[in-house]
């Protein structure tokens, strides 16, 4: 036939090497990280193959999300691999948080699921929280406000009782006096070890 409308098509032997020259769709993947960007055509020569990086068999796009195509080191297939790309995981060891920049399972010391506290320890499967240590917390913080509190109550009963005994105090200091002195009694019996339910007295006005 003198003329064509047909585009020529090259044709491969089982090496991959062109037997009839032509135009080749094909599929092509990132060279660094094997993932698969895009198809395209690839004009063959005569015994010649595919450019770099650039495969003949179509991949299937997958359905689902949170699924990436790679090419196979032995480059003989597409593999399809977790796509966690933009989520946040959490280190299992000190839980700092980080943003997955790359494809693949997580390594072992990494998880999508979020601590819940400071004290949350991983067991492998989940984050369980470390009681003890999250109570001996709460603890030392009560005995920190407990101290604050008390040093506050000792300066201000201090300086009325300066005021009164010198003469310089106003008509209310003396009601001032037993109020701070009421507070600081009422600080010293402070359980610390109820921390987190702790009902602190209220302090003077």
């Amino acid at each position: 036939m003198k003329y064509t409308l047909d585009i020529q098509k090259a044709q491969f032997d089982e090496q991959g090497l062109a037997i009839a020259a032509g135009w080749a769709e094909v599929y092509i993947c990132d060279p660094m990280t094997r993932e698969y960007v895009r198809a395209s055509l690839d004009n063959v020569p005569f015994g010649g193959s595919v450019v770099a990086d650039a495969y003949l068999d179509k991949p299937e796009i997958p359905t689902e999300s949170g699924i990436a195509i790679i090419r196979s080191e032995d480059e003989k297939s597409w593999l399809y691999v977790a796509d966690n790309r933009g989520k946040t995981a959490y280190h299992t060891e000190i839980r700092q948080p980080l943003e997955i920049n790359f494809i693949g399972d997580l390594p072992s010391d990494l998880t999508l699921l979020a601590p819940k506290t400071e004290f949350d320890k991983w067991n492998g499967k989940k984050w369980v929280t470390d009681t003890e240590a999250q109570k001996a917390a709460l603890i030392a913080q009560a005995e920190q406000e407990k101290v604050q509190r008390l040093d506050e109550a000792n300066t201000t009963i201090m300086y009325l009782q300066d005021a009164i005994e010198v003469g310089l105090d106003d008509d209310d200091y003396q009601a001032k006096l037993t109020a701070w002195k009421t507070y600081r009694v009422l600080l010293n019996r402070v359980d610390t070890l109820l921390a987190p339910d702790i009902d602190w007295p209220i302090k003077p006005e």
